[in-house]
């Protein structure tokens, strides 16, 4: 370990790493070195030793309202909404439009030892997440006669299964050249009570995924941000792969985005109660921000507008439209993402290199939220979507009530259903349909497909 690391490790509390290098061989030094060497040790003694104050929002209380938003039921001529969207489909045929999907994570809580994206869900096809985003994409990018970079964020727990499945799969038609597949960051677990790190073995730290918000510095150092400047993209559409019901480059958000002169424009649903488990969107005194579902203060959750509706109904589904230029200056500066902290049960070896399990928490670890870019951006909008068409998450295992492969099932079943009832046809009940997204992109698109008064009296999938 050379001087250096070695004086600033000591300068920030880390000497146990520096004695316990020195009793490794070659090759667990240089391992654990290189490690070292990636981590901004000095941010994380930071942010331990001092907790964001940010979070303190009991005593903002009267700074608090809700955020500017294009609602659903706003009174706005329906010209608005139809300018909207012809303005993102002229976005979107300019080949000015990227896409940024989120795969990092693992489908531990769904039983499933694989990358999230690869669970197959389709409720008659069984395609997985990963194949019925991709096609929505392939399928938006050829409805609009243009190519639609896809920019695919993996996590080191998942980066190599999921470049291997999409090899398998010929990229679900993807062209190869339209996908890059970008590694997002780590960042050590430390001890809660003394701050110094863990090590998970002799030769490696405690390490986990940096956050959502690691999208940011890995889009930057991966050469991606700069390969979407040269195609020219303009506007990044942003979701995460654990929700089949998004709406893919959805030409309308595009299109309030760019009338809205924003620089990071936030999809939302209206939240069903008070206690809904979704992060809130509001502004506080200047800037828009994003209040995590734990910590909305009760005074907060609990009041009602006028007509008796929630006042702080705006829940984030994680869904995003960032301009380019935005995300180059933000990844340039030092503060647009602070660390969050969890504590965690993590196990990990002592300086002896025995095996610590621990009983309870005793470990803190970090993380970036993306959603914390809303306050560094200029004319930040929210716009509502409806719940019903643009959010089923799979997040949790079978038996939960919310959040499971069979809601999110039920979910796209209900959508494809309406779909046809508007078509004309007539699904029997219980039957299960499912639409490819080449058959129909959405709705409008299905009367011409299906003759009028077509009986769906078993399973089908429409492709």
């Amino acid at each position: 370990m050379t001087h250096d690391i070695n004086d600033k490790l000591i300068a920030v509390g880390q000497q146990q790493l520096c004695d316990h290098w020195r009793q490794l061989d070659l090759a667990a030094q240089k391992t654990l070195g290189d490690q070292i060497r990636k981590i901004d040790f000095a941010t994380l003694a930071q942010a331990y030793s001092e907790p964001s104050s940010e979070n303190d929002w009991l005593s903002k209380l009267d700074e608090i309202e809700p955020a500017p938003a294009v609602r659903l039921s706003d009174p706005n001529p329906i010209e608005t909404r139809s300018q909207a969207i012809a303005t993102g489909e002229a976005a979107l045929a300019a080949g000015k439009v990227g896409m940024v999907l989120v795969a990092g994570g693992q489908g531990t809580r769904l039983g499933f030892p694989h990358p999230k994206g690869m669970f197959p869900l389709g409720p008659v096809s069984g395609r997985t997440l990963f194949e019925i985003l991709f096609e929505k994409l392939r399928a938006r990018a050829e409805h609009h006669g243009c190519e639609i970079p896809l920019y695919l964020m993996t996590s080191p727990a998942t980066h190599d299964e999921t470049l291997e499945f999409l090899s398998k799969h010929d990229w679900f038609g993807l062209s190869e050249g339209d996908c890059r597949v970008f590694c997002q960051g780590t960042l050590p677990a430390v001890d809660a009570k003394t701050g110094q790190a863990l090590l998970e073995s002799a030769d490696s730290l405690a390490l986990s995924p940096d956050g959502h918000g690691g999208m940011l510095s890995a889009f930057a150092a991966s050469g991606c941000l700069a390969d979407a400047k040269q195609r020219g993209v303009k506007y990044l559409f942003y979701c995460q792969v654990d929700n089949p019901m998004t709406s893919v480059c959805d030409p309308g958000l595009i299109g309030q985005h760019i009338l809205h002169e924003s620089e990071m424009t936030t999809l939302v649903v209206a939240k069903d109660r008070p206690d809904d488990r979704l992060g809130n969107v509001v502004r506080c005194g200047d800037h828009v921000q994003m209040i995590e579902y734990s910590e909305l203060p009760s005074e907060l959750a609990e009041q009602r507008d006028a007509e008796g509706g929630l006042r702080f109904w705006a829940g984030s589904i994680a869904v995003h439209v960032f301009e380019l230029s935005f995300l180059k200056r933000a990844a340039a500066a030092e503060d647009s993402l602070p660390l969050h902290r969890a504590l965690k049960k993590v196990s990990h070896v002592d300086g002896a290199g025995n095996l610590v399990v621990p009983d309870s928490p005793n470990a803190i670890k970090f993380e970036r939220f993306i959603f914390d870019l809303l306050p560094h951006a200029k004319n930040p909008i929210v716009v509502e979507g409806a719940r019903e068409d643009v959010f089923a998450p799979v997040k949790n295992a079978a038996g939960e009530a919310t959040e499971t492969a069979i809601t999110a099932q039920q979910a796209m079943i209900a959508q494809h259903c309406r779909w046809l009832l508007h078509a004309g046809a007539m699904v029997s009940d219980g039957v299960r349909v499912e639409i490819n997204p080449f058959f129909a992109l959405d709705e409008s698109e299905l009367p011409e497909k299906i003759p009028p008064e077509t009986e769906i009296t078993e399973d089908r999938y429409f492709s």
